[in-house]
Formats: C-alpha cells, sequence, structure tokens
C-alpha cells in the first residue's frame, strides 16, 4: 500500500495514507511530497476465547474511526484505493465513501479476508460464511480491480461476478532494493542489534567491531580509518565477504496460521543432524556443510511461542550448526539485509491459494533465490529449479537447505547456479538482472487508469 501512495505522489496526486500506526513508513515515503498520513484508533485486541463475543465492539471502533477519516476530514479524494482485506467494515464503508464524495474506488485483491478468517474458525463457521458474502458483496463493483495473480482475478471474475475494470498487477520491489555489496552489508551488520540471545563464540567466527562482522571483514590498511560513517561515499569497496562466515538464510513472515513455521523448524534439526555427520566422515565422501544462521523477520501473534520453541531445541538437543534468531529491522534496512544474505525462505501457503508471497518479491529484487513452500499459483513467480526451488514438506526443505550449501562458500554450485537466474554480464561489469520495478510496473498498468 506504500508503494501505491509513493506512485501516487510522484505522479502529482496529494495522497493520504490512512491506517494504523506501528512500522515506521520508508523514508522514501516520509521525505515525498503530498504525502499526508491520517492515523486510525486503534481497536481493541479480543482474547482468543472472547472473539466471537468481542467482535462487534471492534467492528464499531474501526467503523467510527474510518468513517471520520474517509467522510469528514480533507477534500472529496478523486480515487479511493483500498487493500483487501482487511474487507469486514473496510469494503461497505469505502463503497459508502466513495459515493457520498464522488470518489472512483480502486479495489487492490491482496487475498480474500474470508479464507483467513476460515484459517481461526473454519471454512463452515457462520461468520466464515457471512464474511464471505459481506466481501463479495461490497467487492462486486468498484471503478477499477487489480489482482496480485492471474488466478486471482480469474476466480473472481468467474465466482462473483465483479464489475469494473479488471488488472492484473503482480507486486514488484521498488528499485531501491537490491543485492548489497560487502561495504553495504559491513555497514548493515556494524548498525543492526546484535542477535537475542546471542551468539556463542563455538558457532560464530571471532567479531571485533567496527573492523569485522559475522559477515564481513575490513582489510589493515583501512582500519585505522575507520569510523561512524567509515564507508559512506567511498568509491572504494574497503570490505569483503569472510570465508569463515556462516551461511545467512533469511524468511520473513507475519508469524500467523497461514505460515506453518514448525516446517522450517524441523528442516533445521534434520539439517543440524547431517551437518554433524558431514563433519565426522571421512575426507572426500560429501561436500562439507556450512554453519547455518537462520534469521525471521517480521512481528506477530506466533512468534513468541515459535522461537521459544526452536531455542529449546538448540539446548536440549546441543545444536552446533545452526542458530535461528528472530530480528526485527526498519524498513529502510530491510532491502539490505535481504541484499546481504545467502538464500531466502518462504513458508506462505496462502488462505486462498490465490495470492503470492510479497516476500519473495522483495527477495527477487535484491537477487536472493528463494526455496518457497507449494501451493496452486505459485508457478507464477517462482520457477522450481530456475529462480528458486519448490518443497511441500519439512524433509524437502532440508534436502534442499542442504544441497545447495554444500561447500559454502567456496563451492556452492547449485546454489551459484540459482543465482545466476539474477545475473547478467555486460564486458567487465557483473549487475543484477533488471525486471521490471515497482515504478515500471505501476507506470505500464496503473497509470493509464487516472
Amino acid at each position: 500500500m506504500m508503494y501505491h501512495a509513493e506512485s501516487f505522489a510522484k505522479d502529482g496526486f496529494e495522497t493520504t495514507i490512512i491506517g494504523y500506526k506501528g512500522t515506521t513508513p520508508t523514508p522514501s515515503l516520509l521525505t515525498a511530497p503530498g504525502i499526508r498520513f491520517q492515523y486510525l484508533s486503534t481497536p481493541p485486541k479480543l482474547p482468543g476465547k472472547l472473539f466471537v463475543l468481542l467482535a462487534p465492539v471492534k467492528v464499531a471502533v474501526q467503523v467510527l474511526s474510518l468513517l471520520y477519516a474517509l467522510i469528514v476530514v480533507g477534500r472529496p479524494p478523486e480515487f479511493i484505493l483500498v487493500q483487501n482485506p482487511p474487507s469486514i467494515p473496510t469494503l461497505a464503508l469505502v463503497q459508502l465513501a466513495s459515493w457520498l464524495r464522488g470518489s472512483k474506488l480502486i479495489i487492490d485483491w491482496h487475498n480474500l479476508g474470508y479464507s483467513i478468517l476460515a484459517l481461526k474458525l473454519g471454512r463452515r463457521h457462520l461468520l466464515v460464511r457471512v464474511a464471505k458474502w459481506f466481501e463479495r458483496t461490497f467487492g462486486r463493483n468498484a471503478y477499477a480491480h487489480l489482482f496480485v495473480t492471474n488466478a486471482m482475478k480469474e476466480r473472481l471474475v468467474k465466482d462473483w461476478d465483479l464489475q469494473g475494470l479488471k488488472i492484473v498487477l503482480h507486486d514488484r520491489p521498488p528499485a531501491r532494493f537490491h543485492h548489497a555489496s560487502a561495504t553495504e552489508a559491513h555497514e548493515l551488520f556494524l548498525r543492526i542489534p546484535p542477535f537475542l540471545p546471542p551468539l556463542s563464540s563455538e558457532f560464530a567466527p571471532s567479531i571485533r567491531p567496527p573492523r569485522s562482522t559475522i559477515r564481513t571483514v575490513v582489510s589493515s590498511e583501512h582500519t585505522l580509518s575507520l569510523g561512524a560513517d567509515v564507508f559512506s561515499g567511498s568509491s572504494t569497496p574497503v570490505a569483503s565477504f569472510r570465508p569463515d562466515r556462516p551461511a545467512l538464510v533469511i524468511s520473513s513472515t507475519s508469524w500467523t496460521e497461514d505460515e506453518d513455521f514448525g516446517i522450517l523448524i524441523n528442516a533445521l534439526k534434520l539439517y543440524e543432524t547431517e551437518a554433524r555427520k558431514r563433519a565426522t566422515a571421512k575426507p572426500g565422501t560429501k561436500a562439507s556443510l556450512p554453519k547455518l544462521l537462520m534469521v525471521v523477520t517480521g512481528k506477530g501473534p506466533l512468534r513468541d511461542s515459535y522461537m521459544q520453541k526452536v531455542l529449546d531445541m538448540e539446548h536440549s538437543e546441543k545444536w552446533e550448526w545452526v542458530r535461528c534468531r528472530s530480528l526485527w529491522v526498519e524498513a529502510a534496512d530491510y532491502p539490505l539485509l535481504l541484499g546481504a544474505s545467502d538464500l531466502g525462505v518462504s513458508l506462505h501457503s496462502s488462505s486462498s491459494a490465490l495470492d503470492l508471497p510479497m516476500k519473495v518479491v522483495d527477495m527477487f529484487g535484491c537477487g536472493l533465490p528463494v526455496c518457497a513452500l507449494d501451493f496452486a499459483c505459485l508457478d507464477e513467480l517462482v520457477q522450481d529449479g530456475q529462480n528458486g526451488l519448490v518443497f511441500k514438506s519439512a524433509d524437502q526443505l532440508a534436502n534442499q537447505l542442504k544441497d545447495l550449501l554444500s561447500g559454502f562458500p567456496a563451492e556452492a554450485t547449485k546454489l551459484d547456479h540459482l543465482r545466476s537466474h539474477f545475473i547478467v554480464s555486460e564486458g567487465f561489469r557483473t549487475s543484477v538482472r533488471t525486471w521490471l520495478s515497482w515504478e515500471e510496473n505501476w507506470n505500464d498498468v496503473v497509470k493509464p487508469l487516472l
């Protein structure tokens, strides 16, 4: 949604972003001219056992807050763009606001709200059936419908008889997403908070900031000039990736029911077992496996329980080759963290089987290959064996991690093959293969509607 707002602003529109306080917006959005933020009142959190009884209270708070922002505040907008989900009560309210204020409504279909509710209550629950009716009824008519996949467009046009312009807008990352150089990675790992619990000296290589980080090292001739912004404006790549670094595998999650983090935990356990075997095997039998640092970004309700489970396994089973840590980084550092990683993992299973994981889009924008959990329309984004690998179980994911990281970092030939999908050589210059950025895609698809 932030990308849409920035694109509208760049096209000369006075743009108001309506939403809840929380994650800090990207710096480019904060500095873009013509953008202001209208924050909604935060709805009360509902205890699990009283969810059904107190849900109307939450809806009432949302209704009043959103109606005020849409109808009372500011001048009537030419366009109202809403992302779905959430569906209740948002879709009905934006329909009302667009009618009262004479605005053109654009619905950005990212998923189906009722399918997410079904994860909590079951598909046959009365509230789920009501939610589906609500979403179909108030989402049917709009000036334009944007879809993240062809599969979603085909399904909704057929089953819900959507009225208005219907256009597929595949997600793409902004141009700031790119493969990180060793210098950028060095600056990043000096800046981000330390891992908690800290990584033991038996697992991680020795670190002496600001000369070295867990991933990078600065040559001795540059050590004396190190400062807080030592690399800013430098045209010389003074940092390099250290050969004894652990493999950095990253996953981004909202820690909700539609992502089975247990698959990843079991895969890491299998990797630990295999790494131990190879460490004690006779030389030349199988390529060695590196230490694996699994970093999981994001916030959500299931984070604490899953992270405690994996930490308990690390201690009780005395893991030597794997560490899993949860890390929160600001929006400005997120692309750099992806670009400084070796491999991505997506556990997104799609409650509707019609959307695509934005995290994979971001990873591809940084030239990062991905192991992705399979579901119906994933092939619109991940081509198995070309830009990533597709798995259906913890065993498959563990085998993929072992195959891709064997011989890392010097001889990870299978990982290098996947990376080559994103790399093109231009004489002596190597760069990440270009694909349509968010800006280019938006200008081609959405701008002609305005």
